[in-house]
């Protein structure tokens, strides 16, 4: 296959967080809360439950031990996904856009999650891996990491509507969020799921909730390091100035952060993540190893273990060069062990927020190349992906690129010299572009453009720009030269774009 690399861009969001297995029926949840907590002394209230304990009834992931991965065999899965989703009719002129995900390097991507923490804990330590839900909000993936052992972090009442669609159990769901509204947080403690409190303003919220009504949730606090950005200023979350978490180096903050757990036994949890794409490996463990001094300081403080569990968060970086998955959650984990090894001693239930490193390699958007053109002698590929599936592409390049390969018009992997060329999208602007002067071999029309790395983000994540339709989204698993396919999200229709954008209402504004 012919794909070229665009410089590696380093990555990951805050996202993934995985148990060791989900428990409950699919789309139970547990009854109303039986802990009340009723007295007017915040001090008084009892330590909430552990709900990351391993419990008999949790499945363990199957493969324990999963095969190393191997980026030839991921590459050789999709050339084979492209071609059948030619044969198979499911890229054609009628549906110029498509988005492809390796359900096989899914699994195999959640099995080393959690194979990279069992490493570095002793047999029996609480971990939850929550998938950042943002990174593909997509209930048929949301499903298929549940069934990997793989809970849910969600951000927004749609996230966790999503979640539970899927059948995430509330024990292995996080609530993440720097607006929650009252009606978010009622919902979340009634349920049972654990809430990470973003300010003091919050906290007071959820004070003044939990002295009348039920929850067995556990609740935290989200810290802010303030240990610097990474590349992408945009998904640095522990700057100075960041909007997430208390800024533990202002003034007084630290020692509001003590007292607060002090008047509080039952907040029991902590949480930062120090940000997403573009963080160094070293920066994002001196993020963890901040978190973790702040929970040794509390804890010293209220002379118990207080602070049971520690949420780090997720921003593993995505090599976004080549078919190669560096760094691992493997050497990740190594690293922690090395440098924050009281994290992991066993003391600490663990719990992960990764998103992007766990399904950007597994996806792929196939796009038919429209029109070959030429201008000013530059080649010009106008294909149906650009800003309404890669926003962030197209609007900042530099940060992040994509690769790009050539396949014919029957789905075959195109060879030839290379030769610099445009891959231009369908929107009606000139910087609607994938890549300039890309070297590949030569598209013409007909053929398709595979923008490759894309499983995270990418094509769960519409864009509305000309009011293109969102493209038709399906998993594939290969068996040999076969390819089955299983729809996730069906393509938009005409009449849905027509009946989203206000047409019930075509004569609102006609008699004011």
């Amino acid at each position: 296959m012919s794909d070229q690399g665009a410089e590696t861009a380093r990555a990951s969001e805050a996202n993934a967080d995985s148990g060791r297995g989900p428990d409950g029926a699919p789309g139970s949840h547990p009854e109303a809360p039986t802990q009340r907590l009723t007295t007017a002394d915040p001090a008084a209230r009892p330590p909430a439950p552990r709900p990351l304990a391993p419990r008999p009834q949790d499945p363990q992931p199957q493969d324990p031990q999963p095969p190393a991965h191997s980026a030839a065999d991921s590459a050789s899965r999709r050339d084979r996904a492209v071609r059948a989703a030619v044969e198979q009719g499911l890229a054609d002129p009628a549906s110029p856009i498509v988005g492809l995900l390796d359900v096989t390097g899914i699994r195999a991507a959640a099995a080393r999650l959690h194979a990279a923490f069992e490493a570095v804990t002793p047999p029996g330590t609480p971990v939850l891996h929550a998938f950042a839900v943002k990174a593909s909000p997509l209930v048929p993936v949301l499903r298929l990491l549940r069934d990997a052992g793989i809970g849910a972090e969600v951000a927004s009442p749609g996230e966790l509507a999503l979640a539970r669609a899927a059948g995430v159990p509330p024990t292995h769901t996080v609530l993440d969020s720097p607006a929650k509204t009252p009606a978010e947080l009622r919902e979340a403690l009634a349920l049972g799921i654990a809430v990470n409190a973003d300010n003091p303003q919050e906290l007071a919220r959820i004070d003044a909730m939990t002295r009348s009504a039920p929850t067995r949730s556990p609740v935290g606090l989200r810290v802010n390091p303030q240990i610097g950005g990474g590349s992408i200023g945009a998904l640095s979350t522990a700057t100075a100035t960041s909007k997430f978490g208390i800024a533990l180096l202002d003034e007084g903050a630290r020692e509001w952060v003590v007292q607060a757990y002090l008047d509080r036994p039952w907040l029991t949890r902590l949480h930062a993540h120090s940000g997403s794409q573009g963080m160094p490996l070293e920066m994002m463990v001196r993020g963890v190893s901040a978190t973790y001094e702040l929970a040794e300081e509390i804890n010293g403080r209220a002379g118990r273990q207080q602070i049971d569990t520690i949420d780090i968060g997720g921003g593993l970086p995505v090599n976004f060069g080549s078919d190669e998955e560096t760094p691992t959650h493997a050497q990740y984990a190594r690293r922690l062990k090395s440098r924050v090894p009281g994290l992991l001693d066993g003391r600490y239930g663990i719990v992960t927020e990764f998103g992007r490193s766990l399904l950007a390699k597994h996806g792929t958007i196939l796009a038919r190349v429209e029109y070959a053109k030429t201008a000013g002698t530059r080649p010009i590929a106008v294909t149906h992906a650009g800003v309404q599936v890669a926003a962030r592409t197209v609007y900042a390049p530099a940060s992040w690129p994509l690769r790009i390969a050539a396949f014919d018009a029957k789905g075959r992997a195109k060879s030839g010299p290379n030769v610099g060329q445009d891959i231009a999208g369908p929107a009606c602007f000139a910087g609607d572009l994938l890549a300039e002067n890309r070297p590949l071999p030569l598209l013409e029309q007909g053929d398709y453009a595979a923008v490759l790395d894309t499983g995270a983000y990418y094509f769960a994540h519409h864009y509305s720009y000309n009011s293109l339709a969102r493209p038709g989204i399906y998993g594939f698993a290969t068996a040999g030269e076969q390819v089955t396919f299983a729809t996730v999200r069906e393509p938009q229709t005409l009449e849905e774009i027509v009946a989203e954008s206000g047409g019930a209402g075509r004569d609102a504004l006609r008699d004011l």
